[in-house]
């Protein structure tokens, strides 16, 4: 009889060895991570596409990328001069215009009846100053025809006078008759430069008081041009020769005093128009250059105007172009331009690799 033998389990396998040797390798792959393990970020890049260069010192000019509009270097802002209703337009804006050329026409009813009220003050005026001499020359007439008629008077009771004086020494007439003539002798006299006073008198008075109407006449006339000029203002004009940009006024609108009606570029060359970070303020002087490329040439342009106000974190100054200016340049275009700063200096310098596109350096 044979009894059957228990058969012990063996605890450790081939294949639960093999288990336990691999999640031990796992393991102690991640503890050698976890502490040894190089956690900087990395980038893969290809071996051609590296540039390798030499940092050395030497001369450093510092350049910052602005972008500069083109625009006129004389530009004429047109301003209504008096208000009014638009009421002809003779050219449209985009066209050439010449100096002195009809743009438009304002109508101004209240004015023109002012002008009217004030010619019709100064003509009666006029009248008052020429009324004011014809009586002035017939007073005079009528005082020396006055003096005329005592003197004639005065000198024959003069010559009366002297023989009944002589007459009466004889006591050949009374004494009362030399008494009358005597006294109205003298009462000639005494009439004759009271009449000469009132006639310096009148004339004085009539010759000041022609001088003030005379002086009146003056301001009104003077008044007056100044409002035939206003009339004259209502018709805009091209104070000068060049291309009507804009011309904001159509027929029949109403336009006030000092309002924009539009504008004139004077085409005898361009300039840049450049806004610069604040930050750049103090170090953006006039004189200082810029560059930038335009159809495959370089051009130079220097700083000619700051203008140091400050709007919206940006200030601007003007560029005009060292030589001829490129041809093929518009209006309006924007160029990006490299704007020096500052003088040359010693520094360290780094080659300009891909990392300057995306910091800006």
């Amino acid at each position: 009889m044979t009894m059957d033998r228990k058969i012990k389990k063996k605890k450790f396998t081939a294949k639960r060895i093999i288990w336990i040797l691999l999640a031990g390798g796992f393991f102690a792959f991640c503890f050698y991570k976890f502490v040894f393990g190089d956690y900087s970020n990395k980038l893969n890049v290809k071996r051609e596409r590296i540039t390798i260069s030499t940092v050395r010192s030497g001369p450093f000019q510092e350049y910052i990328p602005v972008i500069g509009t083109v625009i006129p270097k004389k530009t004429i802002y047109l301003d209504a001069a008096e208000g009014g209703r638009v009421e002809k337009r003779f050219i449209e804006a985009g066209a050439l215009v010449k100096k002195g050329q009809n743009i438009l026409t304002l109508a101004n009813t209240d004015m023109l009846l002012d002008i009217m009220n004030r010619e019709a003050e100064f003509f009666q005026l006029n009248n008052d100053l020429r009324n004011a001499q014809l009586i002035m020359e017939q007073n005079e007439l009528d005082l020396r025809s006055q003096l005329l008629e005592l003197d004639y008077k005065i000198k024959q009771l003069k010559r009366k006078h002297l023989r009944e004086k002589k007459l009466m020494n004889k006591k050949i007439i009374a004494a009362v008759q030399y008494e009358d003539t005597k006294t109205e002798y003298e009462y000639l006299r005494r009439k004759k430069e009271l009449t000469r006073r009132t006639f310096d008198h009148d004339t004085r008075f009539r010759k000041h008081q022609i001088k003030q109407i005379e002086a009146s006449l003056k301001r009104m006339e003077s008044n007056l041009k100044i409002a035939k000029q206003k009339l004259a203002d209502l018709t805009l004009r091209a104070p000068d020769t060049g291309h009507l940009t804009s011309l904001n006024a159509e027929i029949g609108e109403s336009k006030k005093q000092g309002q924009r009606l539009g504008q004139i570029d004077i085409l005898d060359g361009f300039k840049i128009r450049v806004p610069v970070d604040e930050h750049y303020l103090a170090r953006i002087n006039t004189g200082q250059h810029g560059e930038f490329t335009f159809d495959e040439k370089t051009h130079q342009l220097t700083i000619s105007k700051i203008y140091p106000e400050v709007k919206d974190g940006r200030f601007e100054i003007d560029m005009m172009f060292e030589g001829v200016q490129p041809k093929a340049i518009t209006r309006g275009q924007t160029l990006h331009i490299r704007l020096e700063l500052g003088n040359l200096s010693k520094a360290v310098l780094l080659p300009q690799g891909g990392f300057y596109q995306k910091t800006g350096g």
